[in-house]
């Protein structure tokens, strides 16, 4: 009889391991296009969708922590004035933080 660890099936099936939609919106009506490129796309761009009122958006779905991300507001780069903070990514550039629980 083969016994299961507790504690890894128990990590396998946590909600921290799940990925959750978040929203995201960048203000940018003057805009030809935006993307948003991050951590959980391994930083490449993914186009938002242009609403009618002049805001872009995108739903991503992440797992429990912190991401880092930045917009691309045709082709540059522009953090999230609505983001939990702002960090350093892999090539030193600012980027924006998001916390997710």
């Amino acid at each position: 009889m083969k016994m299961i660890d507790e504690e890894q099936g128990s990590s396998r099936y946590s909600a921290r391991n799940m990925a959750k939609p978040i929203n995201l919106y960048c203000n940018a009506p003057q805009a030809q296009s935006v993307q948003v490129q991050g951590d959980f796309s391994h930083w490449i761009p993914l186009a938002m969708q242009r609403r009618v009122d002049g805001w872009w958006f995108l739903q991503v779905p992440v797992t429990h922590g912190h991401h880092r991300y930045r917009f691309l507001v045709d082709g540059r780069p522009q953090l999230d004035p609505q983001a939990t903070g702002m960090t350093r990514n892999d090539a030193n550039e600012v980027v924006s933080i998001v916390a997710v629980s």
